[in-house]
């Protein structure tokens, strides 16, 4: 059982790897440090969290409005 969850927290982690790019691409204006700055705060927020299917989409959604504000700024 813990093989499964080792495999799952692998999976999260390859999806919100794949959010910084999809924001860093999106966003060039703002430095990738910050969208990835971002994102890990936002990633933590779920952390100890039971459920975590949509932590990905989650983490982009309130990282999304966080880096568009900056790149309006």
């Amino acid at each position: 059982m813990h093989e499964s969850a080792s495999l799952s927290d692998d999976g999260e982690a390859r999806s919100v790897a794949d959010v910084v790019e999809r924001l860093a691409t999106k966003y060039p204006e703002v430095d990738r440090a910050e969208v990835e700055r971002i994102v890990r705060t936002e990633h933590h927020e779920f952390d100890g969290k039971p459920v975590r299917d949509f932590v990905p989409v989650l983490v982009e959604k309130a990282a999304k409005k966080q880096i568009k504000a900056i790149a309006k700024a």
